[in-house]
């Protein structure tokens, strides 16, 4: 089964391994803590044993109901946000066909997204694609009561009872929830609506392996048994040791740490394949919401190659000197196209005629990490034999793990966000929120 390779030759020069194997006791009593759920937070765990513990039954499940809403539906609307549905979309946007949109033999519905935003513009844009089109969706929440989702689907749910009527809209509408409380949770058995369950012990971040991620991946038409495959297969990898020379996730977890303590305070998630553009973004909320509390953390950007190169380029060459980055890189893309010779080579690039699209895109890619390790940029590389279901399912389960154990290391409980409510609190009270009054009087005072 192929794997990927984690390398950080590139960072050697910055900081030795004297420095990087001095993370080896903490990630030793991390590893541990992890797996006996005896660290912060240990009560958001359950992703740890996702990929074993989702059964034949749950998967048949899930297949059925896809297959239920694509016979049904030109289009699919996940409602979520944040860890509702990065994961699914950047599976989905990294095993599609670039204009999938656009394919008329394509088999399963156009997956469209609601309830990340609080835009009137793109709902009503939404609205007006969605008008012709026959459409069903899910709705992801573990409570109902998160503004931006459930905004959403009180629009479509009301959109999608007027166009079919109440009891053919029910069928239409799939709600991942909680167990048993929530005004999701309420609803959805008041309506009758097929209800998937969000686990106790799973943050939405750490999600994309259960209902939340698995739901729209095969509706999207894709292999979720092989994703779970892969994250199952990365599970039993890293489970062999903890050590850093043996152990990619344990190697990725010290070396961000070491960099960290040497002031690289940013980490830049480098990808050369724009269907790996909401991998990043995922990555991105992963890993931002997990460390950055009580002042500390890494901060995670992300860029993508060559496009950047034109944008951002200029500052990771030549910018602030606190920044690293680590390349994702894909060694063999799905598909082969060559660059044609010209006669008139007035774009002078007969020089490259006949060479692969990709190898142009490889060479850019060492070329860029020489010329920021050149600049004073740390350089770390992922690399992967290509992207399918189960080199995505790796990635999952190594980044997840590998973001537990970095958190800890800083100290911090990597499952909560509790900063993440600061601008709820005074958005409730600026929107007149019930229960709000004097926080409301206080900031109007303010502004």
């Amino acid at each position: 089964m192929s794997e990927f390779v984690f390398n950080y030759d590139k960072a050697l020069s910055f900081i030795n391994q004297k420095e990087i194997h001095h993370f080896q006791e903490k990630i030793d009593r991390h590893f541990e803590a992890i797996y006996n759920k005896t660290g912060k937070g240990s009560d958001f765990l359950g992703w740890v044993e996702l990929p074993e513990n989702v059964d034949e039954t749950l998967i048949s499940r899930i297949e059925a109901t896809a297959q239920k809403m694509c016979e049904q539906s030109d289009v699919f609307v996940v409602i979520g946000i944040g860890g509702s549905y990065l994961g699914a979309r950047a599976i989905i946007e990294a095993l599609s066909h670039h204009f999938s949109h656009l394919q008329r033999e394509k088999n399963s519905p156009v997956i469209l997204y609601a309830g990340n935003n609080i835009s009137e513009d793109y709902l009503t844009d939404l609205l007006d694609v969605l008008k012709n089109r026959d459409y069903s969706v899910a709705v992801i929440s573990k409570s109902g009561t998160t503004t931006e989702p459930a905004i959403a689907f009180r629009i479509l749910r009301e959109n999608l009872e007027a166009k079919y009527g109440t009891e053919a809209a029910r069928k239409r509408i799939v709600a991942i929830t909680d167990k048993q409380k929530g005004a999701l949770k309420q609803l959805a058995d008041e309506e009758g609506y097929e209800t998937f369950i969000i686990p106790d012990d799973v943050g939405g971040r750490y999600s994309v392996l259960t209902p939340v991620g698995l739901l729209p991946i095969s509706v999207a038409g894709f292999n979720i048994r092989q994703l779970l495959e892969g994250a199952k297969a990365m599970k039993v990898r890293i489970t062999k040791s903890t050590k850093i020379d043996e152990n990619p996730v344990a190697a990725y977890a010290a070396v961000r740490n070491a960099l960290y303590n040497k002031g690289y305070t940013t980490e830049i998630m480098v990808n050369y394949e724009p269907r790996l553009f909401y991998f990043t973004e995922w990555w991105k909320q992963l890993y931002g919401e997990s460390e950055g509390k009580e002042n500390k953390g890494i901060f995670p950007a992300g860029v993508s190659f060559t496009t950047d190169l034109h944008s951002m380029g200029q500052y990771i060459q030549e910018g602030l000197r606190n920044i690293f980055e680590t390349v994702l890189s894909v060694e063999k893309p799905r598909s082969e196209l060559a660059i044609p010779e010209d006669d008139k080579n007035l774009d002078k690039l007969n020089y490259i005629a006949g060479k692969a699209i990709h190898e142009v895109n490889h060479q850019a890619e060492l070329g860029t990490a020489l010329a920021h390790v050149d600049g004073g940029v740390p350089n770390l590389r992922i690399s992967v034999p290509g992207i399918n279901e189960n080199i995505l399912g790796q990635l999952i389960y190594f980044y997840e793990m590998a973001c537990a154990v970095s958190g800890y290391i800083l100290d911090v409980n990597p499952f909560d966000q509790p900063g993440v409510e600061a601008y709820k609190r005074n958005m409730f009270a600026l929107l007149g929120k019930p229960g709000f009054e004097k926080e409301t009087e206080e900031i109007r005072k303010r502004l």
